[in-house]
């Protein structure tokens, strides 16, 4: 799963995406669970988004939990990450045509 994760969020997109990203919400009274890592968690939002595939078919070999991954993507795309990070990747046209279709399918499943 991990070549997977890498082909969906590649290094330079992910150099760039992490700086778009909103910070992590603080945690009341210090305690729950570690946040997940965003990386991880990107990378199975973007397989979901861009496959078709169902939140709830979210293949556990990601490591991110379906509520996780759904709450992550309503938070990112709240915070115009698909936007900004086609916006971010534009002089490189590889990179800028992945975000795009990024970008294009998460805006066709915001209200799912």
């Amino acid at each position: 799963m991990d070549v997977l994760a890498r082909r969906l969020v590649t290094d330079a997109m992910w150099e760039i995406a992490g700086s778009l990203m909103p910070a992590p919400r603080p945690r009341r009274q210090g305690g729950g669970r570690a946040a997940a890592d965003q990386r991880t968690v990107m990378a199975a939002v973007v397989y979901v988004i861009t496959s078709g595939c169902a939140w709830q078919n979210l293949p556990a070999a990601f490591g991110v939990t379906v509520p996780t991954a759904h709450r992550w993507f309503a938070r990112w795309t709240r915070a115009d990450l698909w936007q900004n990070l086609y916006e971010a990747t534009a002089d490189d046209p590889e990179l800028a045509e992945w975000t795009r279709a990024i970008r294009d399918c998460a805006s066709s499943r915001v209200y799912e």
